[in-house]
């Protein structure tokens, strides 16, 4: 399954454990194909540096290096107009829509609120683990 996971959950992840942990756990072990555009990687790149230097027992190289690696990185077609209500999200969408993914893993209460545009699912962490990282899923 193709996922976009928006920065605030590939960050917290990384930096706080949790459920967004477990959504990274999964792509890494191959459960869900995490897809993003360059923009997403900058941003990624960018909120990682900057917290590393207030989290520096942190290691966010090696995740970066993984994303680097194994991400699809998919060149995304702009949205025709602005969907969130916060513009600076419609990057997620775009690059859903843009790689074929159906699904969007987020914490942003603007993003989730885009739930159902095109038919996208977006979802907290804790909904898409319980929905598809479960035993029975």
């Amino acid at each position: 399954m193709k996922v976009v996971i928006d920065t605030n959950v590939f960050i917290s992840g990384i930096f706080f454990g949790g459920t967004p942990y477990a959504v990274l756990d999964a792509w890494r072990h191959g459960r869900v194909e995490l897809v993003l555009s360059p923009v997403i990687m900058a941003e990624y790149q960018n909120t990682a540096a900057e917290l590393s230097e207030r989290h520096s027992a942190v290691e966010v190289t090696e995740w970066l290096q993984l994303v680097a690696v194994t991400a699809t990185l998919v060149k995304a077609t702009p949205l025709p107009e602005s969907v969130c209500s916060d513009p600076d999200d419609d990057k997620f969408i775009a690059c859903a829509l843009s790689a074929g993914a159906r699904v969007i893993v987020t914490g942003d209460k603007a993003l989730l609120a885009c739930a159902g545009y095109r038919n996208l699912t977006i979802l907290t962490s804790r909904a898409f683990a319980t929905r598809h990282l479960s035993a029975g899923a």
